[in-house]
């Protein structure tokens, strides 16, 4: 973008509850389930057909509120939200008022020195989450000749996560949506499916001017389902507005989406204001009241948030920040990594499995920590045999954890059939060090001259005189202190 214009982006996140039931009514909040087949007088908005809230629901928003050190309100109200559109039966989604359940919380993400001018954190505040209603689902490509409907989703209860307008680009907007996934996920209030649309996301856009205090026009880009489809709506979106601007244009206030096909962002409808919902308080249910001793209950029930467990790996494990969030990606992966370090002692060394082979593997099979083949201790013994140089990494990514992914046994075992085991001896190393150096006098002057790169040929012949089994590492300080040694 322009160096002479400044972005100013807030986030909406639509967070889909992890009830067992709707929001107002007992039909099952399931998904892929035969269409229209979780529906009942309340979600379809049948004359006479009375809501009650869901206390779990209530219970989840308390939860959020706590760890994002929001104010929690005593008193809350739900309104009527009108606007006509196939999937909203009734007409009309039920949600809350001017006060909402959550308000003045706040997250800290890294801020991005590209346009800050500086490194360190930002803290992005939260001004509110309220609760209310999924709207249903419209398909537009079943056929390919009509739209069909499928109201299941009609009624699931949402927490819409409403951002202020303190993100600066696009980058800042990825990691404060990638927190607030790593934050729900690990609460256990949202299974974090963006693909189903269990946690999506609109971005609220304008460009103002470097240094001027006046928002600018905002846009709103919707329904953005991946962090990687944000990044791209939200950087060509600021270029689009930044260069409209440069040609002297206004910017028009209206809602577009993302055409991932084209790379760009599309114009869909002129944004509505609030009165174009004619709001007003829902008759069919009270206020909602919250006491003490409910918000009591909650605290005690909050796990160790993704950001205390990434501060403490980060103390503990001496990981690098972006490591400890890839390992804060779900419950079950933070988990698995921990008990992994726990029978394996490290945790640098559990790190560099999770993240590389073990991720790799989930990536190519196309499924999760929990079907992993692998129990954490038989991967733990894995890298208790790498760290102790028993064994060597490559060798343990080649050969061993492919073979132990098949059925074959314990890391151990495969090592030792295949009589991989690593020598890491050093009077053993020392002695094939000093017949290479006897036997190659050329290369080892040119080396002692300053011919750094003839050092690999001698490590070479040293790993072929150990039949590759010698912990290579050690190869390299043994030959190391040789060399400076001889030439001192």
């Amino acid at each position: 973008m322009n160096s002479g214009y400044e972005a100013v982006i807030g986030l909406e996140v639509h967070v889909q509850l992890r009830t067992r039931s709707k929001m107002f009514c007992a039909c099952p909040n399931a998904t892929g389930d035969t269409p229209n087949s979780h529906t009942c007088p309340v979600c379809l908005g049948l004359p006479g057909a009375l809501p009650v809230l869901n206390a779990e629901a209530v219970r989840m928003a308390l939860v959020l509120g706590l760890a994002v050190s929001a104010n929690i309100q005593p008193e809350s109200t739900f309104y009527r939200k009108q606007y006509f559109y196939p999937d909203l039966p009734k007409g009309y989604q039920i949600t809350q008022g001017p006060v909402a359940i959550i308000e003045a919380g706040y997250l800290d993400i890294p801020g991005d020195a590209r346009v800050r001018g500086e490194d360190g954190s930002v803290r992005i505040r939260v001004e509110r989450a309220h609760l209310e209603e999924d709207a249903g689902k419209s398909h537009h490509d079943l056929d390919g000749k009509s739209s069909h409907v499928d109201l299941n989703r009609a009624g699931v209860p949402l927490l819409e996560i409403v951002g202020a307008p303190d993100l600066r680009s696009a980058q800042e907007a990825s990691d404060y949506l990638k927190s607030l996934h790593r934050l729900v996920v690990g609460l256990g209030i949202c299974d974090g499916n963006m693909e189903e649309g269990s946690f999506r996301c609109d971005a609220n856009v304008s460009v103002r001017p470097s240094g001027e205090a006046t928002y600018g026009t905002r846009v709103e880009v919707k329904n953005l389902n991946s962090f990687r489809f944000m990044r791209q709506a939200l950087d060509h979106e600021i270029e689009r507005q930044a260069t409209l601007l440069e040609r002297g244009e206004p910017v028009q206030m209206e809602t577009r989406g993302w055409d991932a096909s084209l790379g760009e962002t599309r114009g869909q409808r002129t944004k509505e204001a609030a009165m174009d919902y004619r709001y007003f308080p829902e008759p069919d249910l009270p206020p909602l009241l919250i006491d003490s001793t409910e918000i009591e209950r909650a605290r005690m029930a909050l796990p160790e948030l993704p950001a205390q467990r990434i501060q403490r790996w980060r103390d503990d494990y001496g990981l690098g920040l972006g490591e400890a969030q890839a390992l804060a990606q779900s419950p079950a992966f933070a988990a698995y990594f921990e008990a992994v370090v726990e029978s394996s002692g490290s945790g640098s060394g559990a790190a560099a499995w999770m993240l590389g082979e073990v991720s790799r593997t989930l990536n190519d099979r196309g499924i999760g920590i929990d079907s992993f083949p692998l129990a954490p201790e038989a991967l733990a013994k894995l890298v208790s045999l790498v760290e102790s140089r028993s064994l060597g990494f490559g060798t343990a990514a080649d050969q061993v954890f492919p073979a132990m992914l098949a059925g074959g046994g314990s890391a151990e075992s495969i090592m030792h059939q295949r009589g991989l085991e690593q020598v890491s001896d050093r009077s053993t190393i020392e002695a094939l060090v000093a017949q290479a150096l006897a036997a190659n006098p050329g290369p080892v002057a040119q080396i002692r001259a300053g011919k750094e790169s003839l050092k690999g040929f001698l490590v070479g012949q040293i790993l072929k005189a150990g039949q590759s089994k010698l912990n290579a590492k050690l190869v390299n300080e043994v030959l190391s202190e040789a060399l400076a040694k001889g030439g001192s």
